[in-house]
């Protein structure tokens, strides 16, 4: 999932405020040797903190739907991590960096969430939106001094991003076939004496409407997403 994460980031970043201009887009670590190679303008993206929001957690089992809207597995709710971005600008002068700030700033400020369509691969088929903060302070997080400090450079300018996303929690289950004929309700004497009524059982035509509407329910599912 974070290499999705990365292709996301650097997607929105590209085609943005930065669009035609051929600034690239670095996820290197951003240390003084690193930095003493860079011979044109770059954005560096350095992940330097994977956590969980505990709050996100759920317990229980959630159904899994086909097109049909019939359920065919039961998984549990995925785990949701924040992934924390170091995002600074490197440049010759100090004034084209807070140039390139404010552009990326002006390109993540709209993407606050990310629908499900705009996600590729595990990330999107999981059909959840992910948020995306930028510049917010947590109590938790590691501050810029010691960051900078453990990767042995100055303090920049910069702009902490994060990207919360599901993580699926594994096994799944698959789930019974559904039931096509409908339940069946027979009354019996006591000690096996003759039935006391006759059989009560869905028709024919109940499981037919039954059926119907999951079909309209899954069409309007899919007209909303």
């Amino acid at each position: 999932m974070i290499h999705e994460v990365d292709e996301v980031l650097k997607d929105i970043l590209v085609g943005g405020a930065l669009a035609g201009s051929g600034i690239e887009v670095s996820f290197d670590v951003p240390t003084r040797d690193w930095a003493a190679r860079r011979n044109a303008p770059v954005i560096n993206a350095y992940l330097y903190d994977i956590r969980e929001d505990a709050s996100r957690r759920q317990g229980g089992r959630e159904a899994v739907r086909d097109e049909r809207d019939i359920v065919v597995r039961r998984r549990r709710p995925p785990r949701w991590f924040r992934l924390s971005y170091l995002v600074t600008a490197w440049t010759k002068t100090p004034r084209d960096e807070h140039r390139l700030l404010s552009a990326v700033l002006a390109t993540l400020l709209p993407h606050e969430l990310l629908a499900a369509q705009q996600l590729p691969g595990a990330l999107g088929r999981l059909g959840l939106s992910v948020p995306v903060t930028v510049g917010s302070v947590r109590a938790e997080s590691r501050s810029l001094a010691e960051i900078w400090s453990a990767l042995g450079g100055e303090l920049k300018p910069s702009l902490d991003v994060s990207v919360t996303v599901p993580i699926p929690a594994h096994p799944e289950y698959d789930a019974g076939p559904p039931v096509t004929e409908g339940a069946a309700v027979r009354v019996r004497g006591v000690d096996g004496g003759p039935p006391r009524s006759a059989e009560r059982a869905h028709r024919p035509h109940q499981v037919a409407a039954a059926r119907a509407g999951h079909q309209q329910k899954a069409a309007r599912r899919t007209e909303q997403s």
